[in-house]
């Protein structure tokens, strides 16, 4: 019994050293992900619904705020924290970011609380409100007041609600914005037709690339795949810069159109939608056909020769027997086609329109220029949902297809 239990204890002390060395082993490629993938994702998370610069910079108003019904300008009382606060956020300078974030919501909003506060106006007057609105009538507009409200934070769906076109009213209602004033909607349908549309060449141009790698000889396949991922391993502003080079009016394709007698001038290929479709397919199309050509290489050329045997035409032995074996291969490539074209950003910059910039270019414009992080964010998170829900209907579709043919 005492060898017995001496050999449990060993095998025991075994079987925790290799997983102390197991855990040592993966703890580097742990910590990796969670500073280069992990951190980013909760920042970009908490900075979409992060909103705390009109909190800290009026606490008591917000709070005063708070019983506000919106219908009308708010009692005497806040007015006077609201005029004592403006003071101290001016002295303590808090007034800049939350004025800044309130001129998100309502413009001009960031004018008017500077404007306010050099005016000084005393807090012990006999009435702060008819005085401060006396010298500034705009302070009786509820929309301002519902602003302030609305951004009493820590957190808030501002930034989230505003990425969709929509704000929350100064009665607390969420409300679509007016259609002038209406602009992630069309960039995020721009952006998904966008990228719907390269998947569909990529699928129409790759499809057969990859049904030719497969047919061949391994050795002749082999060479020609280095066609595809020659392309695939060079830096993706080298081969937006080439398309460059290619599609402007000096350039390659329109000298050959001209010369064969196509066209009688050089035709516009570039800054404009064709030039993008034309520049992401390319680069886009080696993600659909790698994809592809690993599920092709799987089918055996035997259920093509059985389905002929038994009678059936080319055409009918690919659609029946070929295309559903090669379903996992399709759907894998459209949805890795589709979710990097979802935040394409250099290509477009480069060879596209003022009208034909994706969702990312707004994210980089609010990221690097006019500082907006909260919506940048956002628009991100948003980004972030909608490939989280292809994956979703991707999983749904493998999970549920039967695979191939036994």
């Amino acid at each position: 019994m005492a060898e017995n239990a001496d050999l449990v204890r060993q095998l025991r002390a075994s079987n925790r050293k290799r997983r102390l060395v197991s855990l040592g082993l993966v703890a580097p490629l742990f910590l990796f992900l969670l500073f280069s993938f992990g951190f980013p994702i909760g920042t970009m998370l908490w900075r979409a619904v992060a909103d705390e610069e009109v909190g800290r910079a009026f606490p008591q108003t917000v709070v005063a705020l708070a019983s506000w019904r919106g219908t009308e300008a708010p009692d005497e009382a806040t007015f006077r924290t609201f005029v004592r606060e403006l003071k101290e956020a001016r002295a303590n300078e808090t007034l800049a970011p939350a004025a800044r974030r309130l001129n998100y919501d309502v413009s001009g909003l960031r004018e008017l609380l500077f404007r306010t506060a050099r005016r000084s106006l005393a807090a012990d007057l006999p009435s702060v409100k008819d005085a401060l609105l006396k010298a500034e009538p705009a302070w009786g507009e509820i929309a301002y007041w519902g602003a302030i409200r609305n951004a009493a934070g820590p957190v808030s769906m501002f930034y989230m609600l505003a990425a969709i076109d929509m704000h929350i009213e100064p009665t607390g209602s969420i409300s679509a914005k007016p259609e002038e004033a209406s602009i992630f909607i069309g960039i995020f349908g721009r952006t998904f037709a966008m990228a719907l549309i390269v998947t569909l060449l990529c699928v129409a141009i790759g499809f057969p690339v990859a049904y030719l790698l497969a047919s061949l000889p391994k050795r002749l396949a082999s060479a020609l795949l280095l066609l595809v991922l020659v392309p695939f391993w060079t830096s993706l502003l080298v081969r937006t810069a080439a398309w460059v080079v290619l599609l402007q009016n000096n350039g390659i394709v329109n000298h050959v159109l001209v010369d064969l007698g196509i066209v009688s001038e050089p035709v516009p290929l570039i800054y404009n939608r064709f030039g993008v479709f034309v520049a992401m397919t390319h680069i886009l199309l080696p993600y659909f056909i790698l994809p592809l050509y690993s599920v092709m290489q799987g089918i055996s050329p035997n259920y093509m020769k059985a389905a002929a045997s038994l009678g059936a035409t080319p055409l009918r032995s690919f659609v029946k027997v070929y295309l559903p074996q090669s379903a996992a291969g399709i759907t894998a490539g459209c949805l890795l086609v589709f979710t990097v074209a979802l935040g394409f950003y250099i290509t477009p910059a480069l060879v596209g329109g003022a009208a034909d910039q994706m969702v990312s270019y707004y994210i980089a414009f609010y990221t690097n220029t006019s500082a907006n992080w909260g919506l940048a964010c956002a628009l991100s998170v948003w980004l972030l949902v909608a490939t989280f829900a292809l994956y979703a209907v991707y999983s749904r579709l493998v999970g549920g297809s039967k695979g191939p043919l036994p």
